[in-house]
């Protein structure tokens, strides 16, 4: 970690503490009211919530700011892994005994739908002593204070990198108390790190390019991470454009698609766009399966989506065998960055709070 950073950042937000106190105390408020509201759960408590409790447990939580409508997901939650499973997984989460480490690697195996954010914000919550908050912006930050490591994929946030976050910020909240901070639990530094670090990353001037790196060698295991990870992807952005988005789907006899997006019009019918990924192998099976998804009437377009040298070979082997008219091409990293941005957009405009919620 560069030490020389995190000072002066440090003394940069004491300055803003005491120039502007009462910003600063109106928003550490909201995250002590929040940390008291899950605090006020236990192990049985948490068990025995009823669907609509639920809703509310988790419609408060900042990773839920990009969904306008909660309630849906909250409804795909409890549909996809069933309540009863659903909540003894997050009692273990929470308040199990096991290393936190191997109670993050079971949750995200056993829980469909929910991610590193908001476990990592539930946990957080629950004991902000031991866990701090672990998503986009914490990576942001860390890698503005020059600590390697940090994951680049979904499936890299497992259980032994979540440690080694949550002890580097506990340094970083020794620092803070050190330099005479009042609050100095790891709720605190993902404040710190959210007011003061998170605008410097924005801010930060273009580094010449780097010497190129040796890559490790993509494995099996990787490779269908990825996979699932863009595929996943596809289907969230999908939901935030207010499509009825959905993966492995029939479309035709004989083929299952990664994704699609479907749009009802009126009484007419729908338009269905498919989505097939390509991470690593051969391509042959995409080009079959969007070959087929074609006969199907009411898909308007197929789209490929793989790294850029993938996508050159689709292109040049669907050639004749797929209409060139409804072939799309998407790159993966391209579906990556949309996502990450859309993100950010339903996080600002759901802030407004311009469509009240009801329980």
């Amino acid at each position: 970690m560069n030490n020389t950073k995190l000072l002066n950042s440090i003394n940069a937000f004491s300055k803003k503490r005491k120039t502007n106190a009462a910003y600063y105390e109106e928003n550490w408020a909201e995250r002590k009211e929040r940390k008291e509201y899950y605090q006020s759960f236990t192990k049985d408590k948490l068990i025995d919530m009823t669907e609509d409790e639920f809703l509310e447990y988790i419609s408060k939580l900042w990773s839920m700011l990009i969904w306008g409508n909660k309630k849906y997901v909250a409804d795909k939650l409890i549909a996809d892994n069933g309540f009863a499973a659903l909540k003894k997984q997050l009692a273990e989460l929470l308040y199990g005994t096991s290393p936190v480490e191997k109670r993050w690697d079971v949750f995200l195996k056993s829980i469909k739908g929910m991610g590193p954010a908001t476990m990592s914000e539930l946990l957080t919550y629950a004991n902000p002593q031991e866990y701090v908050i672990f998503n986009k912006t914490t990576i942001l930050c860390y890698s503005y204070l020059d600590i390697p490591g940090m994951p680049k994929y979904d499936y890299q946030y497992t259980g032994k990198k979540y440690t080694e976050v949550c002890t580097i910020a506990k340094e970083i909240a020794a620092a803070l108390k050190k330099a005479g901070a009042e609050d100095y639990d790891l709720l605190a530094v993902d404040y710190f790190m959210w007011d003061e670090i998170l605008p410097l990353t924005e801010k930060k001037s273009p580094e010449p390019p780097a010497a190129p790196e040796s890559k490790s060698p993509v494995t099996i295991n990787d490779s269908k991470s990825l996979h699932d990870e863009i595929k996943e992807k596809l289907v969230a952005i999908g939901e935030l454009l207010g499509f009825n988005s959905r993966s492995e789907v029939k479309i035709t006899t004989g083929a299952v698609v990664d994704a699609v997006w479907e749009a009802k019009i009126g009484n007419m019918g729908k338009a269905i766009y498919v989505f097939e990924v390509q991470s690593k192998g051969s391509i042959d099976s995409l080009i079959l399966n969007l070959k087929k998804a074609q006969s199907n009437a009411a898909v308007q377009a197929v789209v490929a989506v793989a790294d850029e040298e993938q996508l050159a070979k689709i292109i040049r082997e669907s050639t004749g065998v797929i209409d060139e008219k409804s072939l799309r091409t998407w790159d993966s990293e391209d579906v990556l960055a949309v996502y990450d941005s859309l993100v950010r957009a339903h996080e600002s405009i759901n802030k407004l709070a311009l469509v009240p919620e009801s329980f």
